[in-house]
């Protein structure tokens, strides 16, 4: 179980590095498909999702600790993936193959809003019944262990 545990806390901080390494590579170092257009909007498309990912790997690495998760926490949680969608974005802006751009920056942001209206309306809204008790099971599963 401690390997579990220790595991979601550091899935976060190895996912922002993944993204860290790929926004640092050209965009079509891994693929590119043979429409041009489809291949552009599945990569623009891709930071709603990337920073949608690591939002949510903060709410569950946040979940195994013995802390009370507030709304508080919560917009902390989001406000630091949607900074870290700012920072990927000045990184990316010192590569010449690749480029910053404040609608990049808003996708990202809305990836990590995304996932923070079903979070927040599950732990604090009587909303997604399911992802409520799925996250409370998750939260229950992690703290049976000691830290």
């Amino acid at each position: 179980m401690k390997i579990v545990k220790w595991a979601a806390r550091l899935l976060p901080f190895i996912y922002m590095a993944l993204i860290w390494i790929m926004s640092s590579l050209p965009s079509n170092h891994f693929v590119e498909l043979p429409d041009s257009t489809l291949d552009r909007t599945i990569k623009e498309s891709l930071h709603f999702v990337e920073f949608a990912i690591l939002y949510g790997l903060f709410v569950i690495a946040f979940l195994t600790l013995k802390k009370k998760f507030t709304v508080q926490v919560n917009l902390i949680l989001a406000a630091a993936a949607s900074l870290y969608g700012l920072t990927d974005e000045i990184h990316q802006s010192f590569y010449p193959y690749r480029s910053a751009s404040l609608f990049d920056l808003f996708k990202d942001v809305t990836g990590v809003l995304a996932v923070y209206y079903f979070v927040d309306g599950a732990m604090f809204k009587g909303k997604f019944s399911r992802l409520k008790e799925l996250l409370g099971k998750w939260r229950d599963w992690m703290r049976e262990g000691t830290a």
